[in-house]
């Protein structure tokens, strides 16, 4: 078992992104020509961790990949990336989880994933991996594993005192009001928060009243990402509402965009847990709109 005391645990998913890039998004039964193609390293999890490893914080992996050759590769991927792989598992009972990908020239997307080995990842790993998890400074976890893996973890952070960010996506409606208490960082973007309250997000006004329904459930604070209308900050007990604009860029894929964000924001919290949510999502923002360029 180790030792070894890390700046962020990331209990998610890792996903083999299979992308193809095309003028256009196909329409529903239509065939297309695209102009490339591609195979990279996705998963949400799995993305946010290697962005605060490449930022030079000492993180590690919670998950499971398939014993195939997908799984090795991305294990090897998270080594060259300085994570720790002491808690990536492979399993035999599932492939590694794959996502079939869309870009047209636009830079929007539509994605449809496979989680495969993702769902296996469950208690007994999360029981291996209790010493990290317990002394890490900040844990996050997302939904492309089991919803009750990722509150299983977040439980035992709290548990043992542990910062804990949590980014509920993919977003479900009947999503367990314990994950809202146990968050001391909820952030989605203007979708999620859509389908979390049941009103409109489409503007920083309409943004900030959803930040308020979720911040009611619990949270320790909200940030609600709105692509390139920036995003909002919201803390409970400072009724002040923090708009934090984007860079004005052209976007060529939003694909990893919000765990870019995610991956920076987290990284900043680790190293600076007295600095305030705004000017942390002011470094997030900008690491964001790099990265869809």
């Amino acid at each position: 078992m180790t030792e070894k005391v890390f700046d962020i645990v990331v209990v998610g998913s890792c996903m083999t992104d299979l992308v193809s890039k095309a003028p256009r998004l196909p329409k529903a039964g239509e065939t297309i020509h695209g102009h490339k193609f591609f195979i990279g390293f996705g998963g949400k999890g799995a993305n946010q961790c290697i962005q605060a490893a490449r930022l030079g914080v000492k993180t590690a992996m919670v998950c499971k990949v398939g014993k195939d050759f997908f799984g090795d590769n991305y294990i090897q991927n998270f080594k060259d990336n300085g994570v720790h792989t002491e808690f990536v598992k492979q399993s035999s009972d599932a492939v590694t989880g794959a996502a079939s990908i869309t870009v047209d020239d636009a830079g929007e997307n539509a994605i449809v994933i496979v989680a495969g080995a993702n769902m296996l990842l469950g208690a007994e790993e999360l029981q291996e991996a209790l010493p990290a998890i317990s002394h890490t400074k900040v844990l996050v976890c997302q939904l492309e594993i089991s919803p009750q893996t990722s509150l299983q973890a977040m439980c035992m952070a709290r548990d043992n005192k542990v910062k804990t960010i949590f980014n509920p996506a993919p977003a479900i409606p009947d999503l367990d009001p314990d994950f809202y208490r146990v968050s001391d960082v909820f952030c989605c973007n203007e979708s999620e928060a859509e389908l979390l309250t049941g009103t409109s997000v489409a503007s920083v006004e309409e943004a900030h009243r959803a930040g308020q329904k979720l911040l009611k459930r619990g949270c320790g604070s909200v940030i609600v990402t709105l692509g390139p209308q920036g995003c909002v900050v919201l803390k409970g007990g400072e009724p002040t509402l923090k708009h934090v604009p984007a860079p004005e860029v052209t976007a060529v894929d939003t694909t990893c965009e919000y765990q870019w964000r995610t991956g920076r924001g987290m990284a900043w919290r680790s190293r600076h847990s007295g600095q305030g949510a705004e000017q942390r999502e002011h470094h997030s923002s900008s690491t964001a709109s790099a990265c869809v360029t």
